[in-house]
């Protein structure tokens, strides 16, 4: 997240807290007056105050919560920015101290600990692009996208045994491609990295559905605690309960990145576990017209399946 976005913010919820303090203040004052009348019975505003109060409690335990959020967003992103820095400095410091050692070694671990420290800067970015939602909007079809996002990953996909299967109809929205494609490549990751050993799948389909765009993707893979569901779209939360390959583990962004993106496209995004194992997650997008074209929703059969 950049500087100016973070003290945008900070301005934002130290405005909200300074007037809902104010407010708070005013409000208060005839609230505690008015406390023996409504005791006593006496007085028919009772329900209304009582219900600006209830009001206000709600605001500030929001502000609150953001607040709390965005310290622990921070300080995870430091965290994480601080390690593959400081890995380096170790790297660095073994090489200067141990001529003997193999220069090429210290190389390839220092490209690959600046390899996985770019991409969370560009994680961060992503995010901090997808949170202002200040794009331009196009036609876009969530099931070439998901082709797209298959066909990137298909390698990944054969090198760990599992079958990719990429199918649907038309599934056009108005929206970033750009922002979609990370979206929907996030999913498809996510679903290949929390899978099985070997003989996994990971399905993917769309469809419209009135005047929504759906995509879904499954995966097999161990049984998912209900209790981590809700967490997992939380920055920087990896559900260490879940098994993956330590190579694309990532910095626990790739579901955040997608509730962002899901958010700033009007859409809803639902994370199910399922009974067999692995996650059911389902993404749900305001259906568009698409460009030149009469019907947005004609559901035309794209693809087969693509295994390894």
């Amino acid at each position: 997240m950049s500087a100016s976005s973070r003290r945008a913010r900070r301005i934002v919820v130290c405005g909200l807290a300074v007037v809902g303090l104010l407010a708070l203040i005013v409000v208060r004052r005839p609230l505690l007056m008015a406390a023996p009348q409504c005791v006593a019975g006496r007085w028919h505003g009772c329900y209304e105050f009582r219900e600006l109060s209830d009001t206000f409690d709600a605001m500030l335990d929001q502000l609150e919560s953001h607040v709390e959020e965005e310290r622990r967003f921070a300080a995870n992103a430091s965290h994480e920015l601080r390690t593959p820095l400081a890995v380096s400095r170790t790297l660095l410091d073994v090489a200067r101290e141990d001529p003997t050692r193999d220069r090429g070694e210290v190389l390839e671990r220092l490209h690959a600990v600046n390899t996985r420290a770019i991409g969370l800067v560009e994680a961060l970015l992503l995010l901090s692009r997808s949170d202002r939602a200040g794009f331009t909007r196009d036609s876009v079809d969530l099931s070439l996208l998901a082709e797209e996002a298959a066909e990137t990953l298909l390698p990944l996909a054969e090198k760990q045994g599992i079958t990719l299967d990429v199918r649907g109809g038309e599934a056009w929205t108005s929206g970033s491609p750009e922002l979609l494609l990370h979206m929907v490549t996030n999913l498809v990751q996510n679903a290949l990295v929390h899978n099985l050993p070997a003989d996994g799948t990971v399905t993917v389909r769309s469809e419209t559905d009135g005047d929504t765009s759906v995509l879904r993707v499954e995966n097999t893979g161990h049984p998912v605690p209900q209790e981590l569901v809700p967490t997992l779209t939380e920055p920087f939360r990896r559900g260490t309960d879940r098994v993956r390959g330590d190579e694309h583990a990532g910095a626990g962004l790739g579901l955040a990145i997608v509730r962002s993106v899901v958010r700033a496209h009007d859409g809803t995004l639902d994370l199910a576990a399922r009974d067999a194992g692995g996650l059911a997650v389902t993404v749900r997008l305001p259906a568009a017209r698409p460009d030149g074209a009469q019907d947005a929703a004609s559901g035309s059969q794209r693809s087969g399946p693509k295994t390894s």
